[in-house]
């Protein structure tokens, strides 16, 4: 490990928790970032959001959408 990555670990770990754990889903989210898929998922939410507007699609409290899924996952 070099020098620079020790002194680096050293900070982070004198943050609070809270503080490395948000660190630590930012560092994870950077190592899946693929430009290609990111801009998939911003069409798809662009698509669905127009639909949503249009009234081809019908909003569901996402409450209800979850007990849906369990029932279909129980059958």
């Amino acid at each position: 490990m070099s020098t620079d990555l020790e002194a680096l670990e050293a900070e982070v770990l004198k943050l609070a928790p809270s503080d490395r754990s948000h660190l630590l889903e930012r560092l994870i989210v950077s190592l899946d970032a693929d430009p290609e898929i990111e801009d998939a998922w911003e069409r798809e939410a662009d698509r669905r959001e127009a639909e949503l507007n249009t009234g081809g699609a019908t909003a569901v409290p996402g409450h209800e959408a979850l007990a849906r899924l369990r029932s279909r996952l129980s059958r």
